[in-house]
């Protein structure tokens, strides 16, 4: 992988991993338009990963203070029940991860067809949201466990993380300001236990057949695009223009469908 490449798809990651468009979908049409070998895919993914990681920590800095600083505390007070939800709803990304990790490791395999048919399943996902009435619940423990499970569907590549758990807690009625945080802070421990796991698994092994400048280039890339797109997206869901993104998700799927079957 040349530092030009990791530079397209760092930018991918860091926009898509926040914009309701698939970030795995996206980087896995970059991979295969820019012809990044599988051997590379692994260590690559693991290092722009935790730039976005990185870069939502960054935007959501003071609210994750205050729910440690007061969470560790062990009171019932509003922080512990937060982290409580927050813990809940890993809970069936987690068991799917270690129960089916192989099998879901075998659709990141370049599977164009795979990925545009889930990009259509956002679009439909996204559409539906324009339809929904505007509520202002709060996030409860039985909501958080239902938007848990929409994370956990979205390790399909073509099925937006943001956009599935963002879009279940709309239709749950849940307000706009209060699930888009929520979205976000829910996937940082997950991503950041999954990056472990394939650390230690010898993802660092192939560091080497990529090299420093690519891995460095990619990761700069991420978290600098992550940081606009989480600040452009908190207000997109504020305005309630997900439609928007769900004509782009059936745009790009339809576009990979037919480049798949010719």
């Amino acid at each position: 992988m040349d530092w030009l490449s990791a530079l397209i798809l760092g930018i991918i990651q860091g926009l898509t991993e926040f914009l309701p468009v698939s970030s795995s979908g996206h980087l896995e049409l970059g991979k295969e338009i820019l012809n990044v070998e599988a051997k590379e895919n692994l260590i690559f993914t693991v290092v722009v990963h935790g730039a976005t990681v990185l870069s939502t920590i960054v935007i959501f800095r003071k609210d994750i203070f205050q729910l440690i600083t007061e969470g560790i505390k062990f009171k019932n007070n509003t922080e512990t029940h937060y982290i409580l939800k927050i813990l809940l709803s890993m809970v069936p990304v987690v068991i799917l991860g270690l129960l089916f990790e192989d099998e879901i490791n075998k659709l990141f395999d370049g599977n164009i067809l795979l990925v545009g048919a889930m990009l259509i399943l956002t679009a439909i996902l996204l559409a539906f949201t324009y339809y929904a009435k505007e509520k202002s619940k709060d996030i409860s423990y039985k909501n958080s466990f239902f938007i848990g499970i929409a994370q956990a569907i979205a390790v399909m590549p073509g099925i937006s993380r943001s956009g599935s758990t963002i879009a279940v807690g709309l239709l749950l009625g849940i307000k706009k300001e209060h699930i888009a945080k929520f979205s976000f802070l829910m996937v940082i421990l997950p991503i950041l236990g999954a990056n472990a796991k394939k650390i230690m698994d010898g993802g660092l092994a192939q560091a080497e057949s990529i090299g420093a400048l690519p891995l460095v280039v990619g990761f700069t890339a991420a978290f600098i695009s992550g940081l606009l797109a989480c600040k452009w997206m908190i207000n997109i869901i504020n305005k309630g223009k997900l439609i928007y993104f769900a004509i782009y998700c059936l745009v790009i799927g339809s576009i990979a469908i037919t480049y798949a079957l010719i």
